[in-house]
This record gives structure tokens, C-alpha cells and sequence, in this order.
């Protein structure tokens, strides 16, 4: 396909932006597909002799540059006359987490030109930090509390149990501590850029947390989400008490959430990203029609579709802006 970084540049540079050129027919007859796409967080896609080489080896049938939002830079989307299993097989050298060229295989996703649903997970993926984790260090709680979330969020201990036994440790917390960090909470770098790309194509964006009503209530505000489920923490008027009401948000409750949502907006499952960073997202992103792992832990990032593991989510858009 490419003998060369110089052949590759050129072939990129002179390609017209967001639709396929075909490069070669194939016969396939168990009508095998998947997409690769090749993304960068530096201004400019560089691929090396070794990535030219595997790609080569791959039947590749059309090829794109795709260019979805003016603050991303162009990506190169490849669509394989192969099965996702045997593409990733070929490609396996290439899958580690790079700054210089993300490499993520795919087959079915939805398509930003047609209604869908985003449903994110809070903490540490619309927003920077564990909120539960913060309140521990205004509490003075923290290494007990941040000991516990890592444990969960590895898939070591369930979700329900370690929230539980987290909350505990709050009993006491101010609500005016609780006021002051969620009128401070950090959103994710491009996620508020996101939202607002899919409103105006008409998606639905919505969280499912582990995290708590007050945080998600404000993340809601700042990026006009239509809907939030998360835990409510139970207080005396004036503090914690240590406890949670009603039904956990944990994994299973994510998805079915994200199901029953999207079976109210009448979307059917395939027009649906389920976005997260930890181990009580990958049911969720199993019910869904792509998950979508954010700077995730290694487990998350190679069980989920795809991953953006470094900068901006504006990147999820990559995947749902191929040519039609």
C-alpha cells in the first residue's frame, strides 16, 4: 500500500477530507469487514516503517482521511477486507496505548448522522477526578477511601460493596464541603466540546454513575445533558450520615439504564456509546453499541471497542464520523 513514511505523506496530504477512495478489490466471501483507524494527539498523523509494513499487509479496500471537528487533527481511516479477530491478530504489536499513533479496530458503530445516545460514566471521564476520593481528603479519609475505589475500579472487590463501605467513611462530612467541590469540579478536556457537537446532531447525552446525585446535577448543568443516574447520599440537613439511599448504581444498574433510555427515546441499541474508564463500565459498554474506554485502566482499554487513552475526548468522534 505504502512503501514509505514520504509515499504515505503525500498520498494523505493530496486526499480529499471525510470520504473513501478505493484502493483495491477483494473477493471475500464470508463478507468479513472492520475499520482501522490511525489517530494522533501531536498536530500531525507520523507512521512508522514498522506500522507501514503490517498495514501492507492487510486487504484493504477504501481509505479515508477523516477530519470529524476543526480542533482535532486528521486521522486515517482504513476499512479491511478481514475479520476484526484476524485484523487485531495482524495488528497486535501496534495496540499499546501511543501518544504518537493510536491504533484502534473496529467493526459496527453508530453514525453521528443519524439520533443516538451518549451515556458517560462521571468520575474520571466527564470529569477529572473521583468526587468520593475528594470528599475523603476534605475529610481527612483519603488513603483509607482511595484504597478501597482503586480496588473497584480493578474489578478486585464489587462495586456496590466498596461504595458502601466508602460512604461509611463520610459519616460527618459538612454539606458545605460537598457544596464547595461541586461548584469546582473539573470537566474532562473536549468533553464539553463533544456534547455540544452531538446536540447539534441531534443525539442524546445522558450520565450513569457510580458517583453521586449533586455532582452529576452539576456536570448535567455544565454540559446540558437530558438525563443523570447516580447514587443519592443520605444527610441529616447538615452532614453525611454514612449512608446510600435506594438502588446502587453499579454496573449492571449502568446498563440497564442505558437499555431502558434508549428504549424511551425509541434509538435502537446500535446508535448508542457507552463511555467510561473503569471496571463497573464494561457492562454497560457491552450493552451498547460502542464502548468507548477513556484513559481507562489496561483491562478496560483492551476489553472495550476502542479507546482514547490520551487528550481530548473530542477524539470519540473519529469513530462515528466515517464516510458513509
Amino acid at each position: 500500500m505504502f512503501e514509505s513514511m514520504a509515499e504515505f505523506e503525500q498520498f494523505f496530504s493530496h486526499i480529499h477530507t471525510n470520504q473513501w477512495h478505493q484502493v483495491a478489490e477483494f473477493n471475500n466471501q464470508e463478507n468479513a469487514t472492520c475499520y482501522v483507524l490511525l489517530s494522533t494527539t501531536q498536530s500531525n498523523l507520523a507512521i512508522s516503517d514498522e506500522l507501514l509494513v503490517a498495514l501492507a499487509s492487510l486487504s484493504v479496500a477504501k481509505i479515508a482521511k477523516v477530519a470529524p471537528h476543526p480542533e482535532l487533527p486528521n486521522a486515517l481511516a482504513l476499512h479491511v477486507q478481514a475479520s476484526l479477530q484476524n485484523t487485531k491478530e495482524v495488528l497486535k504489536a501496534f495496540l499499546a496505548p501511543s501518544e504518537v499513533v493510536e491504533v484502534n479496530i473496529f467493526a459496527n458503530v453508530p453514525s453521528i448522522n443519524q439520533p443516538g445516545l451518549l451515556v458517560m460514566d462521571m468520575d474520571s471521564t466527564a470529569i477529572q477526578i473521583e468526587c468520593i476520593d475528594e470528599i475523603a481528603r476534605l475529610a481527612n479519609v483519603y488513603e483509607e477511601v482511595a484504597s478501597v475505589t482503586r480496588q473497584a475500579m480493578q474489578g478486585a472487590l464489587p462495586f456496590s460493596e466498596s461504595l458502601r463501605k466508602r460512604v461509611a467513611k463520610l459519616e460527618g462530612v459538612s454539606l458545605e464541603l460537598m457544596a464547595e467541590l461541586k461548584d469546582n469540579l473539573p470537566l474532562m478536556p473536549g468533553v464539553k466540546a463533544l456534547c455540544q457537537h452531538l446536540k447539534e446532531k441531534g443525539w442524546k447525552l445522558a450520565i450513569a454513575s457510580g458517583g453521586f446525585v449533586p455532582f452529576a446535577e452539576r456536570v448535567q448543568t455544565l454540559l446540558q445533558l437530558d438525563a443523570i443516574h447516580a447514587n443519592t447520599l443520605e444527610d441529616n440537613g447538615a452532614e453525611l450520615t454514612g449512608k446510600v439511599l435506594g438502588t446502587i448504581v453499579d454496573a449492571d444498574e449502568k446498563a440497564r439504564f442505558l437499555t431502558h433510555y434508549a428504549n424511551e427515546l425509541n434509538l435502537p441499541i446500535s446508535q448508542t456509546i457507552a463511555m467510561g474508564d473503569g471496571a463497573n463500565d464494561l457492562v454497560m459498554m457491552a450493552a451498547s453499541g460502542l464502548g468507548v474506554a477513556v484513559h481507562g485502566k489496561p483491562l478496560v482499554a483492551e476489553t472495550a471497542d476502542v479507546a482514547v487513552n490520551f487528550g481530548s475526548l473530542l477524539q470519540v468522534l473519529y469513530f462515528i464520523s466515517l464516510p458513509e
